[in-house]
């Protein structure tokens, strides 16, 4: 595959990983890291986790409103939360889980999943963790 990249964002972590410093090259990012209390930290930073599910999050609903507007569908009333679970893989390493809920209460029913699926072809981030990381879409009334 070859991509045209429109943009790429630089970001630098220092420190121990989940127990230290990430900053964009921009600085739009700069905070410490923490590992979540449920891993032994202390829970007193984001981690990474939290920055993948807001990323996730904002790209799909970015791509359900593009998706809503090549359909003909007014979508700007949706929101998107991204869940994501880390757990052991059972191969020695760690895995990823994500649930996306699609509030879209303006969208009519019948057009929801439709435009769901179809923003999950589009999303850079659904296409990034096809096949890696299970992802479920729920729709929220």
């Amino acid at each position: 595959m070859t991509l045209d990249i429109a943009y790429t964002a630089i970001a630098h972590a220092t420190g121990g990983g989940r127990d230290g410093h990430v900053r964009s090259e921009d600085d739009q990012l700069d905070f410490d890291t923490r590992p979540p209390k449920e891993m032994g930290g202390d829970g007193a930073g984001t981690n990474p986790e939290q920055l993948f599910a807001a990323g996730y999050a904002a790209c799909f609903l970015g791509a359900y409103h593009l998706v809503g507007k090549q359909l003909g569908v007014d979508t700007s009333d949706a929101a998107v939360s991204a869940s994501v679970g880390i757990g052991p893989n059972g191969s020695g390493g760690f895995g990823l889980a994500v649930e996306l809920d699609i509030y879209a209460p303006e969208v009519p029913a019948e057009r929801r999943r439709e435009i769901a699926d179809a923003a999950h072809q589009v999303c850079p981030y659904s296409n990034a963790t096809r096949g890696n990381v299970e992802v479920t879409l729920s729709l929220v009334d």
